[in-house]
């Protein structure tokens, strides 16, 4: 039984993007490339508008080459964002490095007691 059927979807990651189309990591062995005319029905002027360098889609298997761990892959008619995970910004509090900050004095004279006091026990 082939890891990756003709029809099949499965969940990749984007790893590149060419003029030509797109490169999926599948797993550790497996990778693939949805070719442009695979990306959608329409014409498709900028590869960028649909998919992102480290983004996770869903994908249907076109072709599987299991010699060469290679798939030939399509999002063509397919929901491919619909599981992937949304991401929050990041949002500075304000806090920042100051809680450290002020405890650093404390914790160098901490250090330094400790120190001294090995060294006079030998």
């Amino acid at each position: 039984m082939k890891k990756y059927e003709k029809g099949k979807i499965v969940t990749g990651c984007v790893t590149g993007i060419e003029k030509y189309g797109v490169f999926v990591g599948l797993d550790e062995f497996y990778s693939g490339l949805i070719h442009i005319s695979e990306i959608s029905p329409n014409f498709v002027r900028n590869i960028h508008d649909y998919v992102n360098v480290g983004e996770t889609i869903k994908v249907r298997v076109v072709e599987t080459d299991e010699e060469n761990y290679h798939v030939k892959l399509s999002i063509r008619d397919l929901d491919y964002r619909s599981n992937a995970r949304n991401r929050n910004r990041v949002v500075e509090v304000g806090k920042g490095f100051f809680p450290l900050q002020n405890r650093l004095d404390g914790w160098i004279l901490d250090k330094i007691k400790e120190n001294s006091q090995k060294n006079k026990k030998k």
